[in-house]
């Protein structure tokens, strides 16, 4: 009997040891995507979340996990990411690691859980346009809607939203006063009637294991060479320092003779405005093929006269280059700056490097024709002064005398002459001479 009990439990304990693996095959099989959201939100940083997002959902993600520290950024690049959230089928729950301001703290609100650090925050989200100033009173109030809804759609209360960026609110509970918005601490965010925050913890690790997935393996995304070239080349301060590169470069190769340094760095600045632009899926190729058109033009005016395939060039790679951006407003902008930097480059090269350029001198004259430098406007005839003749036509003031057989064209001192009447030559000024009528017989000879 001793026997049988003996190898009835070694047999539980066989079962048991070998169950073990498969017990855990479920939990070691699940992944968590770990994706960190740093720095401005752009519109590049939302090409590299699209990307991370569509390999967690294809890989079967438990959850991601969207590690959150910036200041903000622009809300239309926002709004982009946070419906791209709503999207998303694996669970999504956003890290405060620090700071979820303006932008951020919208994105955050369209996650499925809250989490934050000690030290996190979240808040401060007025819209600003891209001068940092306040947007007008029709933006504002669609940003203030975009957050309560955001709040409303994952079940926290709106006030806290509206509050967050709508300065009239008041929350002096949470320093929140006449004019000012309301910021979160992570121990704000907890407290039960605000419910912003879903616990305070110290690393991502705590986040598992809140969520039972302490067993889950980690699949951290990187910002890829393309995406980190995107998300630069689209950053609105970048985007009208490379179009004033490009429309310089421009101006200095067609004063120069050959092909060089500036039109290299002209075409290599407006490849990189357009490669950026389609990789965060602000442009299509249309846009691109529109501006490889309108060049097209634009070469095509140095061989054929008329200025027309010049302007529709021109129009074309201005509309192009518009169009490839996602605020058109901000586009406009940038192409007016890029266009005086242009001028301005133009009228320096002009004033100070057109003699040494070989095609301006062909097309401003840069040399001075002063009579210091042997260069005259007209023949001045001095020696005609005295002379007489005979107006071959009326002088009404000008006309034309007979002077020894030679027409010249005269003015009168400013009376009438009739045809065939003697005049005496008073002046020369240059081109201009001038004769007055006299009595054959009452001068003296």
């Amino acid at each position: 009997m001793r026997k049988m009990i003996g190898k009835f439990l070694l047999f539980i304990l066989f079962l048991s040891a070998i169950s073990i693996p498969f017990a855990n095959t479920e939990a070691a099989g699940e992944k968590v995507y770990h994706v960190k959201l740093n720095n401005e939100v752009e519109k590049g940083l939302q090409a590299y979340l699209k990307r991370s997002f569509k390999e967690a959902e294809e890989a079967g993600a438990k959850a991601i996990i969207l590690e959150i520290n910036t200041d903000g950024g622009f809300i239309n690049a926002a709004g982009e990411i946070g419906k791209l959230m709503d999207e998303t089928k694996p669970e999504i729950f956003a890290y405060i690691n620090h700071k979820a301001l303006s932008a951020g703290a919208y994105i955050a609100l369209h996650a499925d859980k809250i989490y934050m650090s000690p030290n996190g925050k979240i808040g401060a989200a007025q819209a600003v346009d891209e001068a940092g100033n306040a947007v007008d009173v029709k933006a504002h109030s669609f940003w203030v809607a975009e957050m309560i809804s955001a709040a409303e759609t994952h079940e926290r209360k709106p006030e806290y939203a509206e509050a967050m960026a709508e300065p009239s609110i008041h929350m002096p509970k949470y320093r929140a006063g006449k004019g000012e918005l309301l910021t979160l601490t992570a121990r704000e965010a907890a407290e039960p009637e605000v419910g912003y925050s879903d616990g305070t913890v110290k690393s991502i690790q705590e986040i598992l294991q809140l969520n039972s997935l302490e067993n889950a393996e980690i699949v951290k995304t990187n910002v890829t060479l393309t995406e980190g070239v995107a998300r630069f080349v689209t950053h609105p301060i970048v985007v009208p320092i490379l179009l004033s590169i490009a429309g310089l470069g421009l101006v200095v190769e067609l004063y120069s003779p050959g092909f060089g340094v500036p039109g290299t760095m002209a075409l290599s600045a407006l490849l990189l405005f357009f490669f950026g632009h389609l990789i965060a899926g602000l442009a299509g190729y249309e846009t691109l093929i529109l501006f490889i058109i309108g060049l097209g033009l634009i070469v095509l005016e140095f061989f054929i006269a008329g200025g027309i395939a010049g302007v529709l060039g021109a129009v074309a790679v201005v509309v192009s280059i518009i169009m490839a951006g996602g605020n058109p407003m901000f586009m406009a902008y940038s192409v007016l700056i890029a266009i005086a930097v242009a001028v301005s480059g133009m009228v320096i090269i002009m004033k100070f490097f057109g003699r040494k350029l070989h095609l301006l001198n062909k097309v401003v004259l840069m040399d001075s024709t002063d009579t210091e430098s042997g260069y005259v406007s007209n023949v001045n005839r001095v020696e005609l002064l005295g002379k007489k003749a005979i107006t071959i036509t009326p002088l009404r003031p000008s006309g034309t005398i007979d002077m020894e057989g030679e027409r010249i064209d005269v003015v009168s001192q400013g009376s009438y002459i009739d045809r065939g009447k003697h005049v005496i030559i008073v002046k020369v000024e240059g081109s201009r001479i001038v004769v007055r009528e006299f009595e054959e017989k009452g001068e003296n000879k």
